[in-house]
This record gives C-alpha cells, sequence and structure tokens, in this order.
C-alpha cells in the first residue's frame, strides 16, 4: 500500500519513510506534483492535521496522511504549541526557535516540556485522528546535532541524551511521531485484511 505524506518537511519525511520502511510506501508531495505551501491556520494540532490532510484529498485525490507536532512548556503556558514551527517568526528557523524558548527559560525553574503529534489520515473517504505524546524536560543548552526542530534542548523524561544525541532508531522508538505512527502503523495493518 502507498500513501501521500502531506509534508514539504525533509526531515519528518525520512523519519516516517525510516518508521515505516518494508511496510508501506510513503509518496512525498513532488512526486504527485504538488509544490503548494499548504495552509495551517488554526489554533489546535488536530484542526491543522485535518486540514492538511483534507487539502491533499481535495486537490490532488490521493488517499494521504498529515501531522501537525508541537512542543508544550509548562512554565510558558504551553507555548511554542502548535506555533512550533513558526515561533521565532514565519521563517521556520529552528535555530531562531530554540534560541526564543532557551531565553524565555532563563529564569525558569520549572522545565517540564512534552513533544504532542496528532496524524490525520483520509483512506477511502473516511478520516482518523492518531497521536502521540513523550514527556521530558528543556535544557538549558543544546546538546547533540542529530535530528532537527527542538531535539537539541528536549530531553525525553528517564533518558539522560536529548532527542539529538540519539540514533534514530532509539529516537523514533521514544517519540511523540514513532507512536502516533505506531497507531496509524496498527490501524493500517486492520485495513489490509
Amino acid at each position: 500500500m502507498s500513501l501521500v505524506f502531506a509534508t514539504n518537511n525533509k526531515h519528518k519525511l525520512e523519519e516516517i519513510s525510516h518508521l515505516l520502511k518494508g511496510i508501506y510506501e510513503i509518496i512525498p508531495l513532488e512526486a504527485i506534483g504538488c509544490h503548494d505551501d499548504i495552509p495551517e491556520e488554526h489554533e489546535t494540532l488536530e484542526e491543522n492535521a485535518l486540514q492538511k490532510a483534507r487539502y491533499i484529498k481535495e486537490h490532488y485525490g490521493y488517499n494521504c496522511f498529515a501531522d501537525d507536532t508541537g512542543l508544550e512548556i509548562e512554565a510558558l503556558n504551553g507555548q511554542p504549541g502548535v506555533h512550533s514551527a513558526r515561533y521565532a517568526g514565519p521563517a521556520k528557523d529552528s535555530k531562531a526557535n530554540m534560541h526564543k524558548v532557551l531565553a524565555g527559560m532563563q529564569d525558569k525553574t520549572n522545565r517540564k516540556a512534552r513533544f504532542r503529534t496528532v496524524i490525520a489520515l483520509i483512506l477511502d473517504g473516511k478520516e482518523y485522528l492518531f497521536e502521540g505524546r513523550v514527556d521530558g524536560e528543556i535544557l538549558t543548552e543544546q546538546h547533540g546535532t542529530a535530528g532537527f526542530g527542538y531535539d537539541p534542548i528536549f530531553r525525553p523524561e528517564g533518558f539522560k541524551e536529548s532527542f539529538a544525541e540519539m540514533d534514530m532508531d532509539t529516537k523514533n522508538s521514544i517519540s511523540h511521531r514513532g507512536r502516533a505512527v505506531s497507531g496509524l502503523v496498527d490501524f493500517l495493518k486492520t485495513q489490509q485484511r
């Protein structure tokens, strides 16, 4: 089975393709001729994921899925949340986003945070949602060079390393995206019978 993944984020595409290797063929947007900047205009991860998946289904006709991910920090009242990718501005600059978080956390003792990913799947005209989350904390400085986004400043609960210090298999086994994809895969397997 193949599915279109409604993202222009090459890192996400690589991560999810790795998670689904040998199970599903993931078709990137460029392969269906989509070079659009798909809108994300809502205030929840669920609504944004659905909006992106519906956009591909309506404009291109494919079974597809889309995700939206947010880093939610307790001491920052849940920010950056749904605005994680554009926290420091519309350029989606990961380094600027991390610097803004670290600056906002300078005098905070509560470092608790969580990553949440919501995946919206449209399969044969029906819509489904899958969520994954991982709790952890915001570090005081960047650690590691792997991963992307906020990975260098997020350490998951029960680990000594940041996401950016982990290899992809370790990260995927515990990450918010890995958990959401696991729910997606389990569901898709039931559809193949």
